[in-house]
């Protein structure tokens, strides 16, 4: 069996982090995308067969530790330099950040972020929002919050791609990195599903040539 990378796959290989969280949600939303195969990934060599890989909401000191226990964020490093993409959805933005404020917990530390934890509140401040994503024609994007991140500070190659209308910066991207403080897959919108699609196929074609 070839790397999932290489050029002559053509169905996309999509991996969701499957240590905590709603990951079968985000599995469902991949499945609805034409030529993508969506697969739980709970070990290290799991995450070496994936072109992307989705990081689920959840609770991120727990997922933290659990993918420093089972060596799965030296994976994730590893795939990354090798241009993998990942997306982060809430739980997932934080790990991905390179600063949390007020805390050292685990974290991949891949984005030129600095999020703070729980921003708007407890899980009964949830709330939903319409957002304007420039990346993503069409209507605005639905966009559901609980007990979300937002980032306070983008730097360097990072790329601010939505605020709500009061300012707060929700989703990010920095090369083939994609962060969300929202949860997409809790709403029947795919749009934000492909955009991540077309992220991770783009890099697999440039990660043979």
């Amino acid at each position: 069996m070839g790397n999932a990378r290489d050029a002559s796959v053509t169905r996309l290989r999509i991996g969701v982090l499957a240590l905590q969280g709603d990951f079968e949600k985000h599995a469902q939303m991949m499945a609805r995308i034409p030529n993508v195969h969506a697969q739980p990934v709970k070990t290290a060599e799991s995450v070496d067969l994936c072109d992307g890989l989705i990081i689920p909401g959840g609770e991120s000191t727990t997922v933290g530790k659990l993918m420093d226990r089972y060596g799965v964020d030296a994976a994730i490093r590893r795939n990354v330099g090798r241009g993998m993409a990942v997306f982060g959805t809430c739980t997932g933005m934080i790990l991905l950040a390179k600063e949390i404020e007020g805390s050292d917990q685990p974290r991949l530390g891949l984005m030129d972020i600095t999020v703070r934890r729980n921003a708007f509140g407890r899980q009964i401040d949830s709330f939903e929002a319409d957002l304007d994503v420039e990346v993503i024609d069409g209507s605005p994007v639905r966009a559901v919050f609980i007990r979300a991140p937002f980032v306070t500070e983008v730097r360097g190659d990072a790329k601010v791609l939505a605020r709500l209308a009061t300012g707060e910066i929700v989703m990010v991207r920095q090369g083939n990195l994609l962060a969300a403080a929202f949860h997409p897959e809790l709403t029947d919108d795919t749009r934000v599903h492909e955009y991540f699609a077309e992220i991770a196929r783009q890099a697999r074609t440039a990660s043979t040539k």
